[in-house]
């Protein structure tokens, strides 16, 4: 898919996504309700929010570890927040390629190895959320679905049907690649757009070089308590916001599970930012313990405007001080791909010889 395309495909699923969420709103009570906020608590939520990324750059050492032992701190922090500044700028997610772009031109290490860490972490940050889900669904305390034609009990069983199914399939991928790789470019040349393909195979063998960390007990223990810890901290970020709101009903059990259904939101290809899909998801889970929309609207939009103002300023800073430019950044997508797929052709030029 183009570029342009990608763009007005994602700006179309932003505005859908927000008209989802902002329809039916008083915008007379959200006025009242961002008033009213406690401002101190809301920037408390969105420091602990910034605070997640130093950790999401300590947990990428071990990832890189079995490629790259040696990545010092600065070019980890300084990729992981430029990437996720340029996300909050650019659409089509390019913030990904840009992250692995900078950490590669800082720490001198080759592309593909900083896209692979980075395709691993991206898997184990979906296993643990998915896992996550299913934990806060399951507990005596959650909420009833607002709608009777939901089967709760079911949808459990199914999420923990796909987490199981992701770590089968990953621990398979670890031992046996070269099968996974036919079986996945027999499919993709059957269910995919030509447009579609590449990225995603290129995204497929990156992964594999990674999961030489799932070959070590030592690193992968490591790399999971990191997620863990991960994403149970950025939950204090939400339930710090939700205090901030004056909402209450919701503890940390329904901090986790709102982070995780974001989590899952956002995956959605949109605009930058991840605005829409944010506010949906916010208002859905919300409404799950009766918080009223308006609330519900008020806390989407103040926590993830600060949020995106703080991390966009962070990444701006590191941009500057490391002589990024936005157009860079813009096309990093391309020297990463094309990378991959040069490491892909000598795997096979190799395995034929």
């Amino acid at each position: 898919m183009k570029g342009h395309t990608k763009t007005v495909a994602g700006v179309a699923v932003t505005v859908f996504f927000l008209w989802l969420a902002l329809r039916g709103v008083e915008w007379a009570d959200v006025a009242a309700n961002v008033r009213a906020a406690n401002l101190p608590l809301l920037a408390a939520a969105v420091l602990t929010s910034g605070l997640g990324m130093h950790i999401r750059a300590l947990r990428w050492k071990p990832l890189l570890d079995p490629v790259a032992p040696h990545v010092a701190w600065r070019p980890r922090i300084a990729a992981v927040c430029i990437g996720f500044a340029t996300s909050n700028v650019i659409p089509a997610r390019i913030g990904e390629f840009a992250r692995t772009w900078v950490l590669s031109r800082q720490a001198g290490i080759p592309l593909t190895a900083a896209f692979a860490s980075l395709v691993l972490e991206r898997a184990l940050d979906g296993i643990v959320i998915i896992s996550f889900l299913l934990a806060t669904m399951s507990l005596p305390g959650f909420p009833a679905l607002a709608t009777g034609d939901v089967d709760l009990q079911g949808a459990i069983r199914f999420v923990g049907v796909v987490t199981a199914v992701m770590l089968l399939g990953v621990l398979w991928m670890t031992f046996y690649p070269a099968p996974a790789v036919r079986i996945a470019e027999r499919v993709a040349g059957i269910i995919l757009p030509a447009g579609w393909r590449r990225p995603v195979l290129d995204a497929l063998h990156a992964f594999l070089r990674g999961l030489d960390v799932l070959r070590s007990p030592r690193l992968l223990a490591i790399s999971v308590a990191w997620a863990l810890a991960q994403w149970s901290f950025l939950a204090l970020s939400f339930l710090l916001a939700f205090r901030a709101f004056g909402i209450t009903e919701p503890g940390y059990v329904g901090a986790v599970f709102l982070q995780s259904c974001i989590a899952l939101a956002v995956a959605i290809p949109a605009g930058p930012g991840f605005f829409g899909p944010f506010e949906a998801a916010s208002v859905w889970g919300l409404g799950l313990w009766g918080v009223d929309r308006a609330r519900a609207v008020s806390f989407a939009i103040g926590f993830h405007l600060g949020g995106w103002f703080l991390v966009t300023a962070m990444g701006a800073w590191y941009a500057l001080r490391l002589n990024v430019r936005l157009r860079d950044l813009r096309n990093s997508d391309t020297p990463v791909e094309e990378a991959v797929e040069r490491d892909e052709a000598l795997a096979g030029r190799a395995g034929r010889g």
